[in-house]
This record gives structure tokens, C-alpha cells and sequence, in this order.
């Protein structure tokens, strides 16, 4: 029990400190949107997120266009910044309506990096 409760402690830690990526029993992380999030928070998100990340993913014809719902592209926009800015917790926040997912969201050709 002490030692179940020093782990916690310690992954409480580190996830606090700016240089600690979120890896949950060692695997890659992704951020996608809350299902629960609403269409005016999801154009937030993702106006916001890909004028700081490259989001030519998305365009027409792209892999990642498809389905073309805003929930598709939000999340998809909002895991490019929450890798690019090093997968920190608080890079997939987006006001509390970001999701830190252990399984990879890809579907078809579009891979989530």
C-alpha cells in the first residue's frame, strides 16, 4: 500500500514539471476533443491551434479531410499542437475540452503522429 501510494505521489510530481512528457505505463499519448465539447468551442480550438501548427492535413483531399465534421478536425488539430509543444498535459487542455487518449485515434490513411 505505501509503495502504491509513493508511485502516485510520484507520477503526481512529474506531471507537474514543465519537461514531462504524458506517457501513461510508458506508452505515446494523444489529444483529441471531448465528445461532450460544443461546435463554438470546437472552431476555437482549432483556429487556435493550427495558427501555432501546420495544418495542411486537413485541407480537401488530404487524408485527414474525411470525415469533414468539426469534431474530426478539431481533434486532429489539437493533437498536432499537443505533439509539437511536447505533449504536455496542459498542450491538451484547450479550456477543458481536450482528452488525453492511450490509444492511437488514426483511422484509414490519416495517422495521428
Amino acid at each position: 500500500m505505501a509503495k502504491a501510494a509513493l508511485t502516485l505521489l510520484l507520477l503526481l510530481f512529474l506531471s507537474f514539471t514543465s519537461e514531462t512528457l504524458v506517457m501513461i505505463n510508458g506508452q505515446k499519448t494523444w489529444c483529441v476533443a471531448k465528445p461532450s465539447t460544443d461546435q463554438a468551442t470546437l472552431l476555437a480550438n482549432l483556429d487556435f491551434a493550427c495558427s501555432h501548427v501546420d495544418c495542411q492535413i486537413l485541407k480537401g483531399g488530404c487524408p485527414c479531410s474525411s470525415p469533414d465534421n468539426l469534431m474530426n478536425h478539431a481533434s486532429i488539430a489539437m493533437n498536432l499542437y499537443y505533439q509539437a509543444k511536447g505533449r504536455n498535459q496542459w498542450n491538451c487542455d484547450f479550456r477543458c475540452s481536450g482528452l488525453i487518449v492511450m490509444t492511437n485515434p488514426s483511422y484509414g490513411d490519416c495517422i495521428y503522429a
